[in-house]
This record gives C-alpha cells, sequence and structure tokens, in this order.
C-alpha cells in the first residue's frame, strides 16, 4: 500500500470517529470475512485477535506469534480497499518501547487504528493506570513517527475481570482510567464487556471522546446506543463464532443423520469467487 493511500486511510477513518452518526465497525479474520464485509457495504473494518488467532491455529492471547499476525493483516489490507483497524491485544511485549515496535510493524502492514488492551494476556489483572497510559502513549509516539494518524482504541477492561470489586468503584476507576489514556494519545475508549444501560450511559456522559461498546445478542440495538450516545460498536468475536458455530451444527447433522441436506447454503462457491473477482490476480491465477 502506497503511504498517502494509507494515510489517507486513517484520516477517513479519523473523520468516522466525529460522533455525529454511529460507526458499527465488523471484526474479520481473514482475508475472506474481510472482502465479505467490504461487499456489504461497510465503511470501515476492523480485526478480531481472537478470531485471527485461531485461523491461525492458536489460542488468544497473544499466542499466536506477531509476525504471523502481521503476515495476516497484511492479506487483509491487500484485499480491502477500505479502513483497517487492528487489534494488537496488550501490544505484544512488557515495555512501552515494545508496543511502540508493534504499533510501527502494524502500520507497516497497512493497519490505520489499533485496539489496545490495559491487562496483561489473556484477559489477565489490570496493569496499573500510569504503565497502560505510558503504553499508550508509547503506541502514539510510534504513529506519530510513522506519519500515519490512526486512530488509537484503548480498552478498558474492567468488565472483562471476575471478582466482586464494588460497581461503583469500578466505574470511578474506569472513568479515571479512560481519562489517562486519553491524555495519553488515545482517540477512542472501549469498555469492553459493559452492557449495563444505565452505567453504559454514566460513562458515556463522563468522557468527552468517542466510546466503542461489543455488539451481543445481550446488548440494547444499534438506535438505543446511539441515543445513549455511543459513537461506535464492534462485534468482537461474534461473527467468527457464528461462523464456527454454523460448521459445527452442519457436522452433527450429517453424523447424526448420515445425508448431506445440513451442506446446503444460500452462500455458494461461485459467491465465494466473486468476493475476489475484482481484486489484482497473481501471476500464478489463470
Amino acid at each position: 500500500m502506497k503511504r498517502q493511500t494509507q494515510v489517507d486511510l486513517a484520516h477517513a477513518f479519523r473523520r468516522m470517529h466525529d460522533r455525529s452518526k454511529l460507526l458499527l465497525l465488523p471484526n474479520c479474520w481473514d482475508a475472506g470475512s474481510a472482502r465479505l464485509f467490504e461487499q456489504r457495504g461497510f465503511a470501515a473494518i476492523a480485526t478480531t485477535s481472537a478470531g485471527v488467532a485461531w485461523s491461525l491455529g492458536y489460542a488468544d492471547g497473544e499466542c499466536a506469534p506477531l509476525a504471523e499476525v502481521l503476515a495476516a493483516i497484511a492479506r487483509i489490507t491487500r484485499v480491502v480497499a477500505v479502513p483497517v483497524s487492528v487489534d494488537i491485544e496488550t501490544g505484544y511485549g512488557d515495555l512501552p518501547a515494545d508496543v511502540a515496535s508493534s504499533v510501527q510493524a502494524v502500520i507497516a502492514a497497512g493497519a490505520i487504528g489499533i485496539n489496545i488492551e490495559d491487562g496483561r494476556p489473556g484477559h489477565g489483572p489490570l496493569r496499573d493506570t500510569a504503565d497502560a497510559s505510558a503504553r499508550v502513549h508509547a503506541a502514539r509516539a510510534a504513529a506519530d513517527a510513522s506519519g500515519v494518524p490512526i486512530v488509537i482504541n484503548a480498552r478498558v477492561d474492567h468488565w472483562m475481570q471476575h471478582g466482586d470489586a464494588d460497581p461503583a468503584a469500578r466505574l470511578a476507576d474506569a472513568i479515571a482510567r479512560a481519562k489517562a489514556y486519553l491524555a495519553a494519545g488515545a482517540d477512542c475508549i472501549y469498555p469492553i464487556g459493559l452492557g449495563d444501560r444505565a452505567t453504559l450511559a454514566t460513562l458515556v456522559r463522563s468522557i468527552d471522546a468517542p466510546i466503542n461498546v461489543a455488539a451481543g445478542p445481550a446488548m440494547p440495538d444499534l438506535h438505543e446506543l446511539e441515543s445513549i450516545g455511543v459513537a461506535r460498536v464492534s462485534t468482537a468475536t461474534r461473527f467468527a463464532t457464528l461462523a464456527f458455530g454454523a460448521v459445527d451444527r452442519a457436522l452433527s447433522e450429517m453424523r447424526a443423520r448420515g445425508g448431506f441436506a445440513a451442506l446446503a447454503s444460500d452462500f455458494s462457491y461461485a459467491d465465494a469467487q466473486q468476493l475476489f473477482a475484482a481484486r489484482p490476480r497473481s501471476g500464478r491465477c489463470r
């Protein structure tokens, strides 16, 4: 990808966060799902760290080697012409300098945005606010040095943690963390796992920045989320697990009944081929 094209995509993605309209951002896990989302009219897409890891043969939680993740990102950004934001989990490394290196690498792979978590890998304990903020600052500095104005979506993982924390104290700390991450260079805050409408509304009112939430069957619908003031909704692992679930049901039906009726689909080989028909062909494709 030409650097000016990437810069233009980054600016376009940044404009999608002006809070004038809710941004619905589907999370892909490979080049095929990325193409499908683009073909269905989404103006931007993101990756799911879990879905990408599973597609590469690893568990989520920074188990997939960064080099393999970068190769997957490069394939995704090669096949779509829309902005692609990348989930880099906790940043792949213990130090802020490691985060900076990871951000430089994902930008080189074509990304124009990132998600970064404030917990330790695998939904581990939260880092202290100063450490997490330093990692966001390192990500912003790396992006500034590259010349690509990526959108940094900083996760606040309080609602991914299990325990008996007082809800009011958890919300207060989440708000303080969010403000610290914004001061460090984040553009958007992602309280993943937060689904309570009242708590979410309080968080939105307390933070002067776009708020991202994860879609799910128990979440309020898009109209209600927009009325609360949510600016961005992503789908996290939902589409990847839906794909696994559809295949799993077909397998169970085939084994149980011995027939192949479960293999019927309204999405055909020709439909899949068509996703890539407009893309440049390699010299090996005849």
